[in-house]
């Protein structure tokens, strides 16, 4: 048995709000590719294939492979079974295991690289890279999958099992094709968050593109090479979004609740039980339990662990407060995007969605110095403004948001808005009243994903940010590149603590929310 895969009919027209919303939101990322166009133009022709095609870059592009598709695949696994493990199965402690496992997502990449050399220093180069990446990463297909499955409707599994078909054969015919493209979703922006990787591959000694162009930029002072082998890196993450686009198809998994309401019989793990909880048990261990016994080390042994209260509170508050404006900004913009794509399928809504994976695999270094660049030519009052930081903080990081929200409304069936649209409610009207509450569970996953790299964004803030204003990530940074590593830890520590709260308080009100639901359908 496959699950009922029916295509989402197309409205009659696109409401104008929805069209300037998405073509506004389009326009915003095209700055990046046409600031890098501008740069590279200064190369010259002739230069610039001299600057393309040389070993160097041959070098580079091996490298970034390799770590990409290592690290991606991995995380794909590990999230998807994390996600099985804890929403359908009877693993004790489900509810503190589903924060337990997001917790790693709120460490920093550099710091938890960091630590790992700290402890291990011949982890360096390419094995560390994908042990150390993968245990950032993998939250990133852990989350939403784990949203989809409790969006999934139940009937799908009860008809296979009353057909008589055994739980190994409704997982992979059944369940699997449905958490596809929440699987996808997280793998690409996985994929396309690797090409952008900065901090962390510093730390290992590990070249890719985006420490070769941090290079020409910081060190060589060399925009139009640097600008030349950001096109290189865009050429990648089009391939990435091609193959992406390939594997979903044009199927869109609009399932509708056929059986009885309530939530699905957990999988009994029998004797597996000690070994399911053993695993993750340890995934946790090594993904946020290293980088936390480094930072207790530190603080607990280090010379310079002493800080200034007045600095830590202020840069607690604007970790905060960046935080929460970015990931709102950054969800309001991702809503029309995946509305347009899901409900109105052609190719330009298509194209306006995929838009934001393009610049998701810059490094955060071409985001700022493209809103300096056009914010100094053409809008200056915004200049080192938190406007323009908070722009910067949703171009970056759309894609999260995108993915988390695509996953659900993909499963919310258009009859519902129809027929709202029919008993003469407006667009807008219905979209608050039927389609948001439905995808709740999508836009604080969403919320979560954004707030978190919002918190630990380094390179767009150290450029964007106004002057004298620092978050918990720049005091880290700051210190760490001054090898004063205790001076950093209180600011790390307070970080993942304030890190972790929210990715906590998000996952358990989706997972009582989704359940609420189920009850009262």
């Amino acid at each position: 048995m496959t699950p009922r895969i029916s295509r989402v009919r197309r409205p009659s027209a696109v409401p104008l709000a929805l069209v300037l919303a998405v073509a506004l939101v389009a326009l915003m990322s095209l700055l990046p590719v046409l600031y890098i166009l501008l740069r590279a133009r200064e190369a010259g022709w002739e230069h610039s294939m001299t600057l393309v095609f040389r070993p160097r870059v041959y070098e580079l592009l091996v490298n970034t492979l390799q770590m990409d598709v290592a690290v991606t695949l991995l995380c794909a696994v590990i999230g998807t079974i994390t996600a099985w493990l804890i929403e359908r199965t009877d693993l004790p402690g489900s509810k503190l295991w589903n924060a337990a496992v997001m917790l790693p997502f709120a460490v920093p990449s550099f710091i938890g690289s960091y630590s790992w050399v700290s402890i291990l220093p011949g982890i360096e180069g390419l094995k560390g890279v994908i042990l150390v990446m993968t245990l950032s990463n993998y939250p990133l297909v852990h989350l939403p999958v784990a949203a989809a499955l409790r969006g999934m409707d139940p009937a799908l599994e009860e008809t296979s099992r009353s057909l008589g078909y055994s739980r190994k054969q409704t997982f992979f015919r059944v369940i699997l094709p449905q958490l596809r493209p929440a699987i996808l979703g997280g793998a690409i922006l996985i994929a396309l968050h690797m090409l952008a990787e900065f901090g962390a591959l510093s730390f290992l000694n590990y070249e890719t593109f985006t420490t070769a162009i941090f290079d020409q930029y910081n060190v060589v002072f060399d925009g139009a090479s640097a600008a030349m082998l950001t096109l290189v890196l865009l050429s990648l993450c089009v391939m990435v979004i091609g193959l992406e686009l390939l594997s979903r198809g044009r199927a869109r998994y609009a399932t509708q609740r056929q059986g009885a309401p309530g939530e699905l019989e957990r999988i009994r793990l029998g004797a597996g039980k000690p070994l399911a909880l053993a695993g993750v048990a340890c995934l946790v261990a090594l993904a946020a339990g290293v980088p936390l016994g480094t930072i207790t080390y530190w603080l607990l042994t280090g010379s310079s662990a002493a800080f200034d209260v007045a600095i830590v509170t202020r840069s607690l508050y604007t970790t905060l407060a960046f935080g929460m404006g970015g990931a709102l900004l950054t969800v309001l913009l991702a809503l029309p995007l995946v509305f347009l794509a899901v409900r109105y399928q052609g190719r330009l809504a298509t194209l306006a969605e995929r838009l934001p994976y393009f610049i998701h695999s810059l490094p955060g270094l071409v985001i700022g110095l493209t809103l300096v660049f056009f914010a100094i030519r053409y809008a200056y009052p915004l200049y080192q403004t938190v406007p323009l930081l908070l722009i910067g903080y949703a171009m970056l990081y759309l894609p999260l948001a995108q993915s988390s929200i695509r996953s659900v409304l993909v499963q919310v069936p258009s009859q519902l808005e129809e027929v709202a649209g029919s008993l003469g409610k407006r667009s807008l009207s219905v979209f608050a009243r039927v389609t948001l509450p439905l995808i709740a569970p999508g836009v604080g996953a969403g919320l979560a994903l954004v707030f978190l790299q919002v918190m630990k964004e380094l390179t767009a803030t150290l450029l964007l940010r106004p002057t004298g204003v620092d978050t918990l990530a720049t005091r880290v940074w700051v210190h760490t590149a001054s090898g004063e590593y205790a001076a950093s830890a209180p600011y790390a520590a307070l970080l993942i603590l304030v890190s972790g709260l929210p990715v906590y308080l998000l996952t358990m009100r989706s997972f009582t929310r989704s359940k609420q639901k189920r009850g009262e359908t």
